[in-house]
């Protein structure tokens, strides 16, 4: 069985804030860690039926950068969402809703 490895390193202030936020894969292109400055992570409980989710950003992640992480993010939820149930009605939905986020922002769509 073919195995994968997801690593993920949080350097935290005194305070217990992120300062920084590194990635690293054994499927990435190169071994170094990617510093990021947003994550989200969401995993199914499937005994519990619950999501787990961890939601972490450094303290000098700028705001306008934040609103654009959410916007990107709930659209490629819908990406996602689409790929794993075929659910299109929703789906446009979401996207009529992303564009009311992105209008709300100030984000410009691309």
């Amino acid at each position: 069985m073919r195995k994968a490895e997801i690593k993920i390193t949080v350097e935290l202030d005194e305070n217990n804030v992120p300062d920084n936020i590194l990635w690293e894969s054994t499927d990435a292109a190169t071994q170094d860690q990617v510093p990021v400055k947003s994550m989200m992570l969401a995993l199914w409980d499937h005994n519990y039926k619950n999501a787990m989710r961890i939601d972490l950003w450094t303290k000098d992640m700028p705001v306008d950068e934040m609103k654009r992480f959410f916007y990107e993010t709930l659209q490629t939820m819908g990406d996602s969402f689409l790929r794993a149930t075929g659910e299109k009605l929703i789906v446009e939905d979401l996207r009529d809703y992303c564009a009311h986020f992105a209008d709300k922002m100030g984000i410009t769509q691309q």
